[in-house]
């Protein structure tokens, strides 16, 4: 956990994100523009506080750090989308988690990034937080679809959302996505494993490695069931459901173990 004296500038704008996500989601309304403005300039100060993490003299990586970075491609992903569909109402949950991943990533920064001479090793690590992130917003859609879906069983606030079909589609859109985006990452890990970890030709089966697959295999498994079988509804958010979850067991799962569980950062 940081508490040293020089970690202070990066605790204070911490709270100045932490802050501006919290207020759009609790005090202000969904259709507030000063909501928006607020959203934005959080999550700015959110882009400015991963940069400054990642590029000092000390960068540090690590499942709190992965964490924040997913949640800020998600609302990156959120701004855009909310432009086009305005009845796309998922900012309260996009900023509160926004918020408690920003003090997260405070409290736990994660171990120093060992230098890397292999150009791949960066090209991996982007691809699959871009997959996190894609895959983080299918199931934010997954979420809304299911409460739309409960809300027009129950005859409560029909007209209001968006049409059912409508986010289904967006969210197969980011399953496809996120599932290209993690295929390139695996492919990316088995033919540069020697120059990314120096550990020969083999790759090295960790927990990071059998989850990853597994995570795959889910979505392969979705997407196949949906193509051939129609899967939809409950039926394929569970399946997704599953394979975020082993693909968050893949790095966020086994470094907390390693940094909170284990204590072993360096």
């Amino acid at each position: 956990m940081i508490l040293a004296s020089e970690a202070l500038p990066g605790l204070s704008l911490s709270l100045m994100v932490a802050v501006g996500y919290l207020v759009p989601a609790v005090a202000l309304t969904q259709r507030d523009n000063a909501a928006r403005v607020v959203v934005v300039l959080a999550w700015l100060l959110h882009a400015v506080l991963l940069f400054s993490g990642f590029s000092g003299e000390t960068p540090r990586f690590g499942f709190a750090a992965a964490l924040s970075v997913t949640v800020w491609l998600i609302a990156a992903v959120y701004a855009v989308e909310s432009h086009y569909y305005p009845q796309l109402r998922i900012r309260w949950t996009v900023c509160l988690l926004g918020s408690v991943v920003v003090l997260l990533a405070q409290l736990f920064p994660g171990a120093h990034l060992p230098p890397s001479s292999s150009v791949w090793l960066p090209v991996h690590w982007a691809l699959g937080i871009a997959s996190y992130g894609l895959f983080g917003v299918a199931v934010a859609h997954a979420w809304y679809l299911g409460r739309a879906e409960e809300r027009m069983r129950r005859a409560v606030d029909l007209g209001r959302g968006m049409p059912l079909l409508t986010i289904e589609r967006l969210t197969f859109r980011f399953v496809n996505a996120g599932f290209v985006l993690l295929s390139a990452t695996l492919l990316v890990a088995f033919v540069f494993s020697e120059s990314l970890y120096g550990r020969g030709t083999a790759v090295k089966w960790d927990h990071k490695t059998v989850f990853s697959v597994l995570s795959w295999i889910t979505f392969a498994a979705l997407l196949l069931g949906r193509a051939r079988f129609g899967w939809r509804g409950p039926r394929a958010a569970r399946v997704l459901y599953v394979g975020a979850g082993l693909l968050l067991l893949a790095y966020v799962g086994s470094r907390f173990v390693l940094e909170v569980v284990l204590g072993r950062i360096a």
